[in-house]
């Protein structure tokens, strides 16, 4: 098993958006980086845990557990011209950009940065890293269990 974290603007898709939808899944539109892409078609599988993050809002931070609930599939978006995600250089038949329906399976108190940063055994998480501006992310295990239990406290 694998684990990520996986970054969502509130405004695009919050973790309560999430988990009101059909079965707590949405697909995770929008991923317009060829490495988170690659690692959603190369890396993910279906049961793998996901952090969900809260990014560019008042206080980013991990807000809920998750699961990948999907393979990989053609993003939708890519060919839609009325989409801010629109790539007309992407074809049907050779779509560039994909997707991974992502499960919700609980929402938790938020695990903000500098909560996270105060913990020397997280000291090496990707997110915490400088310059890291990815939207998805790969966890070490060591990192999902010390996060885990942090969620697990009452808020």
């Amino acid at each position: 098993m694998n684990y990520w974290l996986m970054k969502s603007e509130p405004e695009e898709c919050s973790v309560d958006e999430a988990l009101a939808a059909k079965k707590s899944t949405v697909p995770w539109v929008g991923v317009r980086n060829y490495q988170a892409r690659n690692f959603m078609r190369d890396g993910m599988q279906v049961g793998d845990g996901v952090l969900f993050y809260h990014s560019s809002c008042a206080e980013p931070g991990i807000v809920g557990i998750a699961r990948v609930a999907s393979a990989a599939y053609p993003d939708p978006t890519q060919f839609d011209p009325q989409s801010p995600y629109y790539d007309a250089k992407s074809k049907p038949g050779e779509p560039r950009w994909l997707l991974v329906d992502v499960q919700v399976l609980k929402k938790i108190g938020n695990i903000t940065l500098p909560q996270m940063r105060a913990r020397p055994e997280l000291a090496d998480l990707v997110i915490l890293r400088k310059g890291n501006r990815l939207s998805i992310t790969p966890v070490e295990a060591k990192h999902w269990r010390v996060i885990s239990g942090l969620a697990d406290r009452p808020a």
